[in-house]
């Protein structure tokens, strides 16, 4: 099995702000307010959450090849 990546950088899409955020292992987020212009983020369609969508890496359950649900994919 390959080490989880718990970091990721979040790029706002209206501001261009980032900033690295940790990625918490036993839920998703799927809203997520940008601290430069305040914008929320909420995940494109066929993404599971802000990471998957905005973020330089893709969640933990994503990684393990899981769905944020749990379900495998």
């Amino acid at each position: 099995m390959e080490d989880i990546i718990l970091e990721s950088t979040i790029t706002c899409p209206e501001c261009h702000h980032q900033k690295m955020e940790i990625m918490p292992t036993d839920c998703c987020i799927f809203f997520y307010e940008c601290e430069s212009c305040h914008t929320l983020l909420k995940p494109k369609p066929g993404d599971c959450c802000v990471f998957c969508s905005f973020g330089t890496v893709k969640c933990p359950p994503i990684q393990q090849g899981q769905s944020c649900c749990g379900e495998n994919i």
